[in-house]
């Protein structure tokens, strides 16, 4: 009796605009709570004005999105991914909130980084090609850029960080 041969895995589902929509405003919402825990609790000054920066970012962003699902009248659609990220948003909150000083400082800033570097991942891989809507398309592509600088920026905190040694 021959090997039978496994079935191929499913294609990833491209997710709809309603669930795209869902998605942006999740993984804005994760960064814009975070921020505003680590603008109250972080040690350095340059953590704290970053922290404020995706606060007023991420917030702004929503913003964009919420007027134009309404300008579509696209209800967001919670979905697996939208769910996911609120849940990994609460872990990491609860794992901050166990944290102060330094080490807050650093596992805020090394979450950012991560957390950035998978939110462009997820732009680049299903979002933006995905979007069906042209102009939630065009709206993924506008503020793509502000998502690197937040990467670069978390990622030159995390080396600065690093060299103070806690």
């Amino acid at each position: 009796m021959g090997v039978q041969a496994q079935p191929a895995p499913a294609a990833p589902s491209v997710p709809s605009d309603a669930q795209i929509a869902a998605i942006v405003v999740a993984a804005n919402q994760v960064d814009i709570d975070a921020g505003q825990l680590a603008a109250g609790r972080a040690r350095a000054e340059p953590v704290k004005a970053f922290a404020r920066l995706m606060v007023a970012d991420h917030g702004s962003v929503n913003g964009q999105a919420t007027a134009l699902a309404g300008r579509l009248h696209l209800t967001p659609a919670d979905n697996p991914t939208s769910a996911s990220l609120r849940q990994g948003g609460q872990d990491n909150l609860q794992r901050l909130r166990a944290l102060q000083g330094d080490a807050f400082d650093r596992a805020y800033v090394d979450h950012e980084v991560a957390y950035h570097e998978q939110v462009l991942q997820a732009l680049d891989g299903s979002l933006i090609p995905g979007a069906r809507n042209a102009e939630l398309r065009a709206l993924l592509e506008k503020v793509r850029p502000a998502f690197v600088a937040h990467l670069e920026h978390a990622r030159a905190l995390q080396a600065q960080l690093g060299r103070r040694g806690g």
